[in-house]
């Protein structure tokens, strides 16, 4: 099971928003920013990866075999606890399991200690970019176009279909 803390940065201002779609004035900002985050989330989703790095807590089997983490790409493992059938956990040492983060940015971790079946809880940190001007300009702008589409068609029974 992935635990995700929200990443709270917006993948692209929201001044180039209201510039792409010229509104001057600050009233519609809180729905913009929605917005921007709502695409966002459908760029994570269809490119299975996370925008901007944030901190994720997920938990796998520890039966000795690799365990792929589900967010990508990994920036770093901080932690890993064993997790007792009680739901207590305690931090393992660092000679008790194993992590490797591959070229495509996968992130894996199994347990070394054989017939171990308790639960891993792994703390990690993943993400293209540490901030939004990080992320591919190809990124940004077809999250920027993508919420500006939401903008013009909310409220629209005839909407036009996504621009892809």
């Amino acid at each position: 099971m992935l635990a995700q803390q929200e990443s709270g940065a917006l993948a692209a201002p929201l001044a180039e928003v209201k510039a792409y779609l010229r509104i001057a004035h600050d009233d519609e900002d809180a729905v913009l920013a929605g917005l921007l985050r709502g695409a966002s989330a459908l760029c994570e989703q269809f490119v299975g990866q996370w925008l901007i790095a944030r901190d994720a807590r997920e938990t796998v089997a520890g039966g000795g075999r690799w365990q792929r983490l589900s967010a990508r790409p990994v920036l770093a493992v901080s932690q890993v606890r064993a997790v007792e059938a009680d739901g207590t956990s305690a931090a393992l040492p660092v000679e008790a399991y194993a992590i490797d983060i591959d070229a495509a940015g996968d992130g894996w971790v199994r347990s070394t200690r054989p017939g171990d079946g308790r639960v891993l809880a792994v703390d990690y940190r993943a993400g293209m970019a540490a901030e939004m001007n990080g992320l591919p300009e190809a990124l940004r702008q077809g999250i920027i176009r993508l919420a500006a589409d939401h903008y013009l068609a909310r409220g629209s029974e005839d909407a036009a279909p996504p621009p892809w």
